[in-house]
């Protein structure tokens, strides 16, 4: 490379040149006649599927505009074996021929087919190895707890100076607003038309957001400072397929990988609510903080917010069964007020706190009782056993029916046993990740009950959104006038 000159300028003179030598190199031939030079730049050859050039070029080919293909060399025309031969077999029965300068090809020569399809397996090969080597790079800095994010898109973040993440803090301001909208009651959906009445621009830059959206920033760890590292991984070098990693291989999650916008334990108190909402579907109504948490002590519904007084100064805002007078008996449960609800929960929560020392012994052991998955871990193994041996005889069989004549009955019959045992196995495993899953899930929401009592001492005086929403599990109202707290460690407290 020349002094001052950039990769960019060598690549684009050499492109040049070899456009300029192909030409002269077809137009000097007599016994040819120049159509024109195809090229795609600067893409790889490992899929013709975005090679705007070379597919021109086949269809022109196929087309009748060409007879002869002149090219530097098979890895230049494609690395993938597959992709070679079958373009080339085409190319064949429509008569026209290819030629591989490099190895000195000529397709339509008896020796061509079998040179050329182990030249593209090697290069094949090649590409293999590269892609394994750009995954090993990609994996190794992940196992050390290098974090890249994809800042044009990613809201609250830039590429520091030391290639880590740094906070930019204007963005920050939004994601911090959009959590506490969350802990508040809001759904996504309100807290995205609050964003987008206010003009504020998406990640990407456009006017409207979506409720995806804004579920992407409530639930991306690295908004507490900690990275999830390959979740999506490369199941095909060929096609660059990708796929969600659901344990194919291996994750890596780093803790303080970056500055945090969210602090951890507030951030695990809005994945608790985030999930909590989902397992309810259509029946999170979103009006506010004690939305989904107040039930009726008569019918077991929801209570809901209702505005009195709507016009006037004596405006207020009161809770009440949603179905009070709706069902077919009334409801005799009471209407609460917010700031009634809030000063029986403190006093109940304070009420918690005189046992502090003891309630955390409890949840200790009851999260040691949640995480012990060895049991489940234990059939999940004996099953997905079964299901590589089911795996196995299932291929074995279609091998066995495609070498030899059979009946195929009893093919089918064989086949579909199998089939109904892989089925049933899988459907355990299912169920039994699922059951770990919701395990976790509970030993989390219970330890954050924990920071939230650990992080208290006794004399609360100041109802805080993100304390109801962690430790509260339910408040049931009752037509006499009580109101029982059950905390998310099964605890029930009179309020």
């Amino acid at each position: 490379m020349q002094q001052g000159e950039t990769a960019i300028e060598r690549f684009a003179c050499e492109y040049t040149s070899q456009v300029d030598y192909y030409t002269r190199y077809i137009q000097g031939n007599a016994e040819w006649e120049f159509v024109s030079v195809y090229t795609d730049e600067g893409i790889s050859g490992t899929n013709t599927k975005r090679r705007a050039g070379f597919n021109q070029m086949i269809a022109d080919a196929l087309a009748g505009k060409i007879d002869l293909i002149v090219t530097k060399s098979v890895s230049r025309f494609a690395r993938n074996t597959v992709d070679s031969l079958t373009t080339i077999r085409k190319l064949k029965e429509h008569g026209v021929e290819v030629y591989f300068e490099k190895e000195n090809i000529w397709t339509f020569d008896s020796k061509g087919e079998l040179l050329i399809t182990i030249m593209s397996s090697l290069a094949q090969e090649e590409s293999r190895s590269l892609s394994e080597n750009i995954t090993w790079g990609q994996r190794k800095r992940f196992s050390d707890g290098k974090v890249n994010l994809p800042y044009k898109q990613f809201l609250g973040y830039r590429k520091g100076p030391d290639g880590f993440p740094e906070v930019v803090e204007d963005e920050a301001k939004i994601v911090r607003r959009i959590y506490t909208l969350f802990m508040e009651g809001k759904t996504s959906y309100a807290i995205a038309k609050a964003l987008t009445a206010d003009g504020i621009p998406t990640p990407s830059g456009k006017s409207k957001w979506g409720a995806s959206v804004v579920e992407s920033i409530l639930t991306n760890e690295k908004y507490k400072g900690a990275a999830l590292l390959q979740k999506c991984y490369t199941i095909d070098f060929l096609n660059k397929k990708r796929k969600v990693n659901e344990g194919e291989v291996q994750q890596y999650y780093i803790e303080k990988s970056h500055q945090p916008i969210i602090q951890p334990h507030e951030f695990d108190v809005v994945q608790a609510e985030f999930a909590r909402r989902k397992g309810m579907g259509l029946h999170y109504s979103g009006g506010g903080v004690f939305s989904s948490r107040l039930v009726c002590g008569d019918c077991g519904g929801y209570y809901g917010p209702k505005v009195w007084h709507s016009n006037s100064k004596y405006r207020r805002v009161v809770w009440q069964c949603n179905g009070k007078f709706s069902n077919e008996e009334k409801c005799r449960t009471p209407h609460l007020m917010e700031e009634d609800i809030k000063a029986r929960f403190l006093a109940t929560f304070n009420q918690l706190l005189g046992g502090k020392d003891t309630l955390l012994e409890d949840c200790r052991v009851m999260q040691d009782h949640l995480t012990n998955c060895s049991a489940i871990d234990a059939e999940l193994d004996e099953l997905l056993r079964e299901i590589t041996v089911v795996t196995e005889l299932t291929q074995r069989c279609i091998q066995e029916n495609a070498r030899s004549a059979q009946s195929q009955e009893e093919y089918a019959e064989r086949y579909n046993g199998y089939v109904a045992r892989y089925e049933k196995a899988k459907a355990k495993v299912d169920a039994l990740q699922e059951q770990k899953k919701q395990r976790q899930a509970r030993a989390d929401i219970i330890g954050g009950f924990m920071f939230a009592v650990h992080e208290r001492e006794a004399g609360v005086t100041e109802f805080d959104n993100a304390l109801w929403l962690t430790v509260v599990q339910k408040a049931t109202a009752y037509h006499d006038g009580l109101l029982v707290f059950t905390f998310q460690n099964g605890l029930e407290i009179e309020g």
